[in-house]
């Protein structure tokens, strides 16, 4: 079976085995965005552990 592209695009895993993100709403329309907000979004995040299975599925990990 194969994985997902977009999913292949979107994540990776760390060190721990946890999937890092990145932020969504940091790609256009970023006028009326403050810089405290847009500075904020540029951090990675990780996936939420609710979400984790579906992610892994995707990836086939």
């Amino acid at each position: 079976m194969k994985s997902k592209s977009a999913a292949k695009k979107r994540f990776d895993l760390t060190g721990t085995g946890k999937i890092k993100r990145k932020h969504a709403y940091k790609s256009h329309i970023l006028t009326k965005k403050t810089t405290k907000r847009k500075r904020n979004l540029t951090h990675s995040g990780l996936v939420d552990k609710a979400d984790e299975k579906n992610v892994k599925e995707m990836l086939q990990w």
